[in-house]
């Protein structure tokens, strides 16, 4: 090293995916590379260098005693709903009551009232709310994170949240990666709204967020699979990544669809069976499951140990939303993952870190080695199967966010 390093972490036991150019799949996601007793040089956002403890005697501008601690590549949450308005938590507890979904519905609830909350809304505000959540999950250790668009369900209003969630990723200490997710209900009350949809609002989108990916939700009552195609297919040919909510409740072709179109990922799965995941795990699209929807809502899970055994490149996200997984914690996700998906901790920190981060095409971390970027996390534990263990509390004790401690 030619200069002191900015920061140094002495005495860590790192706990990391071995660095990998795309996702890791199958039997590799296990395979966790773990050096007890390790000090980590920090220069310019970067790790500069990973040696012995006590074999590195430089004067770093701060140094951290990780005190044998687990330090582990910060979180990257691949899948979120977290620019929103309002909240919904009366029809929670309507339902704790017995109430029926339609019943609820039929009284003003549902996404629709996300969609009224976020229409009323100015960019502001909408960007206020956010940049609020983004430092909750900065404090559960996520530093990467995608947040989609989808509760405006019109031209003008999509716009206003993706513009809005640009304005509250500029002054974050991590990154935000942007998602269009401009099919993500049916506005019952809009004439043609799926063909204004595809059109009008995709060209806008494309207009204004060249390049951005494209969602749908594809479930009965939503979007049907050959709407969705129709949508996805025309924004691959502008140029855009494609990713679709699929197999939540009902498996009716969704899966197909996404390895057919070379989608980036097929999200929920908890209605997907064997056959379908194992198609899914030999294509080029990661599955993604959201456990904390199964816990929030009907205890169904993604069968991710199938879909791993057969190869597939597996993430977990919290889906952080206002109806469906009301969570902005990865470790949560993790716990619950383990519980309930059939994975092991050590797949279930790459498919929380190394993973996703390929998913979202943020292929500078995911990893600790020298080179990539200073996105760490520094666990209260000193026994890296704690994060799945442990139900509640905080396990992150630092976050380094691009060589920068943040307080949490």
């Amino acid at each position: 090293m030619n200069s002191a390093p900015d920061i140094l972490i002495r005495n860590a036991r790192i706990v990391t995916p071995a660095p990998r150019d795309a996702p890791a799949r199958g039997s590799m996601m296990s395979e966790l590379i773990v050096i007890p007793n390790a000090d980590i040089a920090i220069k310019s956002g970067k790790i500069e260098d990973i040696s012995m403890h006590g074999t590195n005697q430089s004067q770093a501008s701060r140094i951290i005693d990780a005190n044998g601690r687990v330090v582990i590549p910060g979180f990257v949450d691949c899948h979120t709903h977290l620019c929103y308005a309002g909240d919904r938590i009366d029809e929670w507890e309507m339902k704790l009551r017995g109430v029926p979904y339609l019943e609820i519905l039929k009284q003003g609830g549902g996404i629709m009232s996300t969609v009224r909350a976020v229409r009323r809304a100015t960019h502001r505000e909408l960007a206020q709310l956010l940049r609020e959540r983004l430092d909750r999950c900065l404090e559960e250790g996520t530093t990467s994170i995608e947040v989609k668009s989808g509760y405006g369900l019109s031209t003008r209003d999509e716009i206003k949240m993706l513009e809005a969630i640009m304005d509250a990723a500029s002054n974050w200490p991590g990154t935000v990666v942007p998602c269009a997710l401009i099919g993500h209900a049916i506005d019952g009350e809009t004439p043609d709204f799926i063909e204004r949809t595809i059109t009008e609002t995709l060209d806008e989108v494309h207009r204004c967020f060249p390049g951005i990916c494209i969602d749908v939700y594809v479930e009965q009552g939503a979007w049907s699979v050959e709407n969705a195609r129709r949508l996805l297919d025309r924004a691959r040919s502008l140029g855009h990544p494609v990713r679709a909510h699929v197999d939540q409740f009902n498996s009716i072709g969704g899966i197909g669809m996404c390895i057919e179109l070379n989608a980036v990922s097929a999200d929920h799965l908890e209605a997907a069976d064997h056959t379908s995941l194992a198609s899914l795990a030999q294509s080029n699209s990661a599955g993604v499951a959201l456990p904390i929807c199964g816990m929030h809502l009907d205890g169904r899970y993604a069968d991710l140990r199938s879909f791993v055994d057969c190869g597939g490149a597996a993430c977990i996200a919290t889906n952080c939303n206002p109806g469906s997984a009301p969570s902005f914690s990865m470790p949560c996700a993790i716990a619950a993952a383990t519980r309930h998906c059939g994975i092991s901790y050590a797949e279930a920190i790459c498919a929380s870190t190394l993973n996703p981060a390929r998913l979202l095409k943020l292929n500078d971390r995911g990893a600790i080695h020298p080179g990539t970027r200073a996105d760490l996390c520094v666990l209260d534990t000193r026994d890296e199967r704690d994060i799945a263990f442990m139900l509640g509390g905080r396990p992150v004790r630092q976050v380094i966010v691009a060589g920068k401690v943040q307080p949490v």
